[in-house]
Formats: C-alpha cells, structure tokens, sequence
C-alpha cells in the first residue's frame, strides 16, 4: 500500500515554506517542497530537505522525569500544578513565569497565553521570539499603531530596488534569496546589502555598504534628508501621516561618521533609492538585536512613509522573522506587553473584552517581565516557579552563564521538550515529553501573514503529549476547569479566530474571525491564508490607503538619532563580537545536529578573524582562538577571512554544552536591551582575542558518542558516527590508555602509531575487520582528511592511519554543497577535468547549487581561484 503524501509546514525559519511529506514505514520520512504553497512553490533550503533526517527517535524523551527519575503523567501534572498553586497563594501570580517559544503552534501559545495572563493573573509570559523581532513589533507599533506587516512576499517578485538591512538571507532565508535573484534574471531588480559583514547575500548585488557595528540610523537619516531636500516626499500620502516636520529636523545634517562609509558610498546608495520608485527595505536582525534597535526600525519606516512608499505593489518595508511561528506567538499575545489577537494589554477596554471573553477572574494592567528581566528576576530570586517550553535559554540567551545559574537555582523549574538532552533541560526539576514536528496538530503564520496548517504525519510515540493538552490539563488541575476543556486544536483555534472578531471590533489590523467557524473537516484542510480574513477584508497588503491604527487613524513619523552600541571598545576589550547564524544549523541545534549532512558543511564552532587581526595576535588558520568578553570566555576555531571587517569578528551561535561547551557564544554577549522593545543587543558585544596555546589537539571519529575530557571539544553526527575535534593542555603520558576511555572500548585491539618525541599519536579500533574509532594527536592542529575519516567507522581498513584517502578512493572534501552532499574537492576536479565555466555548469554536472542556491556563491569563489590559478600558469 503507497504511503500518504501529507502537506505541512517546515519548522525553521519564519520563510514558511510548505512541504509534502511521505512516512515510509518505518519511521522515516521523505521531504519536498510544495510546488502549491504561496510561501516557497517547491523549493527548500538545506534544513528544510534534511527534515527526514531528524525525525529519528534518538535522544526522545518519552516519559515526565522528576528530579531525573521516571514517572507517570498524572504524578509529574500533579506536581506542577501544586507548585505553581502554591507558589501564586504564597508569593502571588507574578512570583510565576513562562518561557515560551517561536517553535509552539498558535493554538499552544494560545493556551500558553491565556492560562498566564487570564487565570494565573501574570503578565510574565515571555518569548524567545523576543531576541529576534521584538523591535520590529515595537517600532511597527510606533509608526502604524499595530504590529502590522505590511506587504506580502509577491512585492520581492514586483521590486525595482530591494534592500537587505543587517539580513544574510542567502543563508538565513535562502528560499526568500532565490525569489530575489529570480527577479533579478527576469526584471533586472536591484540589490543592495547594508551589514557590516560581506555575506553571502552579497552576491549578485550592486552595492554592500560594509556600515560599521550600529551605524544603521544615520544612514536612514541620511537618506530621508535627501528625500525631504530633494523634493522625493508624497505630499498627499503625508496628509495621512503625523510628525514628518520632526522626523525631518531629527534627520537633517546628520553626522554619517558613526557609519564607517564615505560620503561617496552613501550618495550612491540615496540615489539608487530615489531613483527605483517600487523599493522593498527587508531587515532582520543586525537591526532588531541592538540596544537601539526600535529606533532602527522606525528611521527605515520613516523612508517608506515620507515618500508613501509603502502597501502597494514592489514597495514597503518588510520584517523577516527567525522562527516558524514567531508570528503567531505575536498574534496569541505570547510577549510579555501584549494581549491575544493585538489588543493592547495597557487598554482597559480591550482587558475587559478579553476578561468577559475567556470568563476570566483577572487580566493583569501592565506587562509582565521582558525575557531579559524575567531571568534576571529569576536569579534573584523573585520568580520561584518557572515553566520553559521548547527552548534553551541556558545558552540562546544573553549572559547565558548568569542565566544558567538562574535556572539552577529557582525554586521549581519545568522544561517541556522533545529531549532531556538540553543545557536547560538539565537544570529542571520537572521535564515533559511533548510530541515533535511532525506528530502534531496546529497553524503557524510565517513572515508576510500567511497562516499554514502543521499536520501530524508520524504517530506520536508512547508517552509524549501535545503542548496544547499538556498547559489545559495543568490548568484543570490548578482549577480553572470549562475554561480548559479542550478536545482538539481545531476547538482552540476557532475560541482563537473568534476572539480575534472582538479585535476587529476595535479597529484592529489581526481578525481572523471569517474562520471562527471552520469545522474539524474544515480546518483539516484549511489551506494556507493570509491575515485578516474577516467581513472588512480578507488578504492583501496595508497602508496604501492611508488608514493606520493609531487614534484618528494616521500613521507616525518617528524622530530618531543614533546611539552608538551599548558595550564600549576599550583597550582591554578592543573587538566588535557580531553573533548569528550558519547556513545549516538551527538555533542550539537540538533537531538540525540529528542530520549528518547538515553538520557536514561546518562542523565546529569558528570566529572569522581579519587577517590583518589575526596577523597582529600572531593568530593562523586552525588555530584556535579564546574570546573573552566583560561576561564570559569561549575557545573557537579561527577562519581568517576579509569578509569583517578589522576590529570586528563574528561567531556562530549554535553550540552549545552537548555539542561544544567552550563555544556558548551568548555566555559573552552582555544582557543589555533596547529601553522600548527589550530586544537584546546580540549584534556588538565586546571582546579580546588571543590564541589559545595547546599543549596537544587531536581529531577522532568514533562509531559512538564519546565524553571527552579536555579544555576544548566539539562533537558533530556523520552518517557512521561521531566526528569530534579536541584539543587540550598538560601532558598525556599514555595516548592508547586516553583513547580507550575516550572511546570506552577497554578491550577491543588496536592498531597505533606512537611517537613520543614528536607528540604524535595515531590509534584505530577494530572489532574483528570493522573500524570502531580513531584517535589522530598532534602537538600542532591535526592535518588528516577529516571528511574521508568521518565516513570509516564499519568501513575502514588499517590503512586508517595515514589519514588519507586510499589511491582508488577519491577524497570529496569538506561539503560544500549540503542539499546533494557534494565536497569542495569533487566540485574542483569537475571544473578542471571537465572544464566547467560557471555555476549553472556545475549545476548540471553535480546537482550542488540547484536547490536551495545557499552554496552557489560558494561554487562561484571556487570557480575564480581555479580560473586565476590557471592565468598565473
């Protein structure tokens, strides 16, 4: 019997891509795009085709754990609700908190969000979503008098000029990258970068403005003082718009110097803007994690509404969030400042609609505690029962050493999760198994409004419950009864969608009330729709009519002046620390690590160091490096690269105290937020570099997980076992003896060579012919094919030891190309035995580069080296 194909949605980026999925059987499953969904037509990037990869049940939590003992669900749901009962009766409901997460559905935030606020009588529900767009929901709300966004992804397809403010969408939202590149083959669109990175995103644009860390708000000023100066303004659109002559006065004469440009690049950069009249500025988090973050936002708003360039086609300014339903917890009401369905939680006749609504005893007046301030709050001591659901806040969050200790010494912690194996989860006294991606029922809504089913294509496994069902049963326990008796997510979505009609009563932009009446058949198959879907309008874009929401109906204009970075350089801490992500890892990577290939292309944590930086702290390629800031310490690996710009490094964010303990980026980026949106500033940490002096490093693959023991580790899957780098300081005296409790294999004969004098150590493990592990130890940084290595365990022979590929075995390099799993060194010998000229030939020799398209700019750097070598020949 052929499996049925299931259409969902993919669980990474706020892009919201749509995918058609086949289990086969066995608890796998197979990914594509859905060429019908309005968000990706079919494509996919890296993570979203790897998905099968990760539905593995490794690693599951599949029983409630107290204080690390197995339980049952009736004694573990028990505890928590008597903890929290107690905790409010004694200390009172603020003395509680939730932390919640992007990766929830909209109908668990929803129960999250309502049980909070309207039962507990506590604003202190918060968000990760917080640390990635909470400025850009302050500043829309500044300048519309909602958090609306505006256009639509058809603009991207429409645009004359697109902007990519602090964004590297090549690699965060690669399919969104390739609807642009698109548009340029077919309508010549522009592109321009502002980052203080040259990124990937990079390619095929006309212009990167390399601004230097926080220089964002004069350029915009700058920009809208050419608009005012040189007649640009839509005066009848301004008819629509309050403080324009302030915004105006704030930006003129502004000193560009905090920018790092010169006056020529920036003249440029105005007159491209002036002269496209269709203009898409998308911005993301190198704007929104800043200490001015809010301020960042509304100066690239003021643009858009000086010159009414906003909610028609191809033009406006566009928000692109992080999380799959980053949008949705915005909508339930999942920050700590807001109601459900964007009523104002300091109104008081939206609290009272919204009372009467659910039939609640209390909604709090004022808003609870920002992520920041709530764990903060925690450590001392004044929330004593917290509960943390799908995130890792033990390292995603800033300080994440100070959060840690946080978490470890509250009162009462619950953590649900799919897996115990997390820093956070580690820390609970209670943790839950909740069903995955996959198993579970709900909607999302992804960047441009765009409501997606997620549906159940594997069974659940046994002893693991919906996040919906495990808050409601919670909330009848604590006894808040009817209010929670919810049979399935379709009954809380249409609660959802008709509480949101009463929003629309107000005025306001989020109604979806034309669904509150779907049928479970119905919403089973609802099809994926954009916001507001109600009698007044139903899809489209915002704004082009002049209607905003503030009182009296106009839009605002926002006086903004430049703040430099909260943390000031000095000479003991004399770099920039930019943070973000890599192409194929996702947050603390507790669902992208499952994938081998995805951890093929990166497979260590790294700071990119310039080279003339690096040159100065006598620092070489695979060196590794310690960071040190005012907050924490962390060892990396160095990438030297001119791709940062001098005095600024960047590093990824992803590994964490399971995969690499020394590399907890966020332990060193201070917890200092923007006054207004409480976003933090992840983007201009401060630091000081030096070379971490080894005493000897080592590489190691390993058919099993291994513990190592040492100053530096980092651990990836491969698709035979583990690869892991080390390194470490003291001396060795037995390698065989450290290898086999590294590999805790006591027994099992080994094949070594050992040079005592050179410190040089090679061992291999066998049972009988197979290959169980490796250990290469040098005094310097291993030189092995560590990709070949990766693929030997069951494979190898006992040429092993040389650390090459045999003479008939082509080694294929570090992958480059991740959707196809094609290495660097097959994509070079293609273009030199086959002669291929440019990316769409190496395409179509190799398939790398002809999905998601993430790797093409990669392809193309190889191309020029190959080409410049051959002229130098």
């Amino acid at each position: 019997m052929t499996a049925q194909t299931i259409k969902s949605t993919c669980p990474y980026c706020g892009v919201g891509c749509g995918v058609l999925l086949t289990p086969d059987g066995q608890g796998g499953l197979a990914v594509k795009g859905d060429p019908d969904h309005p968000a990706n037509f079919g494509r996919l990037c890296s993570k979203g085709s790897a998905l099968g990869e990760t539905v593995t049940l490794d690693e599951r939590l599949l029983t409630p754990q107290v204080n690390g003992a197995a339980t049952d669900w009736d004694s573990a749901l028990d505890l928590v609700a008597r903890k929290f009962r107690d905790t409010i009766d004694t200390y009172g409901p603020d003395s509680t908190a939730f932390y919640v997460s992007g990766q929830l559905l909209s109908e668990d935030y929803y129960v999250a969000n309502k049980l909070m606020k309207g039962f507990i009588g506590s604003a202190n529900i918060d968000t990760n979503s917080r640390l990635c767009m909470a400025s850009s929901v302050a500043g829309h709300k500044r300048a519309f008098g909602t958090d609306t966004v505006p256009g639509t992804y058809e603009d991207l397809d429409e645009a004359d000029l697109i902007v990519l403010v602090g964004s590297n969408l090549a690699w965060c939202h690669p399919v969104l990258h390739q609807r642009i590149l698109a548009a340029k083959k077919k309508r010549g669109t522009k592109l321009v970068v502002i980052d203080p990175r040259r990124t990937n995103s990079c390619d095929g644009a006309e212009m990167h403005l390399a601004v230097a860390p926080g220089g964002d708000v004069p350029i915009f000023n700058r920009l809208l003082s050419a608009i005012h100066d040189r007649g640009h303004t839509d005066p009848d659109f301004l008819t629509h718009v309050e403080g324009a002559e302030a915004a105006f006065a704030s930006a003129a004469d502004q000193d560009i110097t905090p920018t790092g440009l010169s006056e020529g690049a920036i003249e440029a950069f105005i007159d491209l803007w002036l002269s496209h009249e269709k203009v898409v500025t998308i911005y993301s988090q190198g704007v929104n994690q800043s200490s001015s973050g809010t301020d960042k936002v509304n100066a690239i708003l003021n643009c858009h509404l000086a010159t009414g360039r906003i909610g028609k086609q191809g033009c406006g300014p566009f928000s692109v969030t992080g999380q799959p339903n980053a949008m949705g917890g915005r909508e339930v009401g999942g920050l700590a400042n807001m109601l459900a369905c964007h009523l104002d939680l300091e109104n008081a006749d939206h609290r009272a609609a919204v009372k009467d609504f659910w039939s609640a005893p209390a909604i709090p007046d004022a808003a609870g505690l920002k992520a920041v301030d709530m764990f903060r709050a925690v450590g001392e001591g004044r929330i004593k029962a917290l509960w943390i659901i799908h995130t890792n806040p033990a390292v995603s969050m800033p300080d994440a050493n100070a959060v840690r200790d946080a978490i470890a010494g509250c009162d009462f912690v619950v953590v649900s999760d799919i897996t115990a194996q997390t820093d956070t989860a580690r820390l609970a006294d209670v943790i839950l198994p909740a069903t995955a991606w996959g198993e579970k029922e709900g909607t999302v809504t992804n960047s441009d409004r765009t409501i997606s089913r997620q549906r159940t294509v594997l069974p659940a496994p046994d002893g693991t419950r919906p996040d919906w069902d495990i808050l409601a049963d919670v909330a009848r326990r604590m006894g808040y009864g009817a209010a929670f008796d919810y049979a399935s997510p379709a009954e809380i979505f249409r609660e959802y969608a008709a509480l949101s009609g009463i929003a629309g009563g107000f005025g306001r932009d989020f109604d979806i009330s034309g669904l509150a009446d779907l049928t479970d058949t119905e919403y089973s198959a609802l099809e994926p729709t954009r916001w507001p879907v109600s009698d007044g309008k139903t899809g489209g874009r915002f704004f082009a009519d002049g209607q905003f929401y503030h009182p009296g109906g106009k839009g605002r204009m926002i006086p903004v002046t430049y703040r430099a970075p909260a943390a000031k350089t000095a000479r003991k801490y004399p770099f920039r620390l930019n943070t973000g992500r890599i192409r194929d890892q996702w947050h603390t990577m507790t669902r992208t690590a499952l994938s081998p290939r995805l951890s093929a292309h990166l497979a260590e944590p790294f700071v990119e160091i310039h080279p003339e930086d690096a040159a100065d702290l006598s620092i070489a390629p695979a060196d590794l490096v310690t960071i040190q800031s005012p907050e924490g310490t962390a060892i990396l690996r160095a990438r030297i690269t001119d791709t940062v710009q001098r005095g600024t490094t960047f590093a990824p964010m992803h590994w964490t105290g399971e995969t690499a303990p020394s590399a907890r980026i966020d332990a060193l980026v201070a917890a200092v937020t923007d006054p207004i949106s409480g976003q933090p500033e992840s983007k201009a940490a401060v630091a000081r570099l030096s070379r971490f002096d080894a005493d000897w490093y080592a590489f190691a693959v390993s058919a099993r997980p291994v513990a190592p023991d040492c100053a530096y580790w980092a651990r990836a899957r491969t698709h035979s076992g583990w690869r892991v780098e080390l390194a470490g300081t003291g001396t060795i005296a037995d390698w065989e003896a450290e290898a086999r409790r590294l590999f805790d294999l006591p027994d099992l004969p080994a094949l070594s060579l050992i040079d005592v004098q050179r410190g040089a150590a090679r061992l291999a493990f066998y049972d009988g012919d197979t290959l169980v592990a490796a250990l290469f130890v040098s005094r310097t940084p291993v030189a092995v094919m560590r990709d070949y290595l990766a693929s030997l365990p069951s494979e190898g022979g006992p040429d092993v030891l040389s650390g090459r590929t045999p003479a008939n075995r082509p080694d294929p390099g570090p992958v480059l190309c991740s959707c196809f799993s094609v290495g660097v060194n097959t994509i070079l010998r293609a273009i030199e035995t086959d002669g291929l000229m440019t990316v769409e030939a190496v395409g179509a020799a190799l398939s790398a580069g002809t999905n998601c398209g993430s790797c093409k700019p990669e392809i193309a750097a190889l191309l020029a080296q190959t080409n410049l070598r051959a002229a130098a020949e």
